[in-house]
């Protein structure tokens, strides 16, 4: 059972960690989110708040423990960061939609489409960084 375990963990350690940095980043979000709607900001500042914060912490954790970036050079960090704000920029578009969506036009809780909107988000964001931003690290764990 526990090699079993073990084995599990070793083959899918990127996801395991891309899931638990996932959820660190979820957090960021959903706070910063939170605390900008009790602060009286719109649901689209505080959305676009919670989605810089929220995207700096998941390049530092991405970059280092799920991807295991290679990059050492000043150029390829330049065009990963970037990338990768260019993809969560995208991400974020969806992520607008969405809660203008369930917020303005389905009046819906803000909080509930949040938590729905960042479940979306997530998924998308692991496959466009496993298979554009990160693309040439060399995984040992796939």
């Amino acid at each position: 059972m526990v090699q079993t375990i073990k084995a599990v963990i070793n083959k899918y350690s990127a996801q395991l960690l891309y899931l638990i940095f996932g959820v660190l980043t979820t957090v960021v979000n959903i706070a910063v989110f939170g605390i900008g709607m009790k602060l009286g900001l719109s649901t689209t500042i505080s959305n676009i708040l919670a989605w810089f914060l929220s995207v700096l912490v998941a390049y530092l954790t991405n970059r280092i423990w799920v991807f295991g970036s290679k990059a050492t050079e000043f150029v390829e960090k330049l065009r990963e960061v970037i990338a990768f704000f260019y993809y969560r920029g995208l991400t974020l578009i969806l992520d607008l939609v969405i809660i203008y969506v369930g917020v303005n036009l389905l009046h819906g809780q803000p909080l509930l489409w949040k938590i729905i909107d960042n479940v979306v988000v997530i998924i998308l964001n692991y496959v466009l960084s496993k298979m554009f931003i990160f693309k040439s690290n060399k995984m040992e764990h796939n």
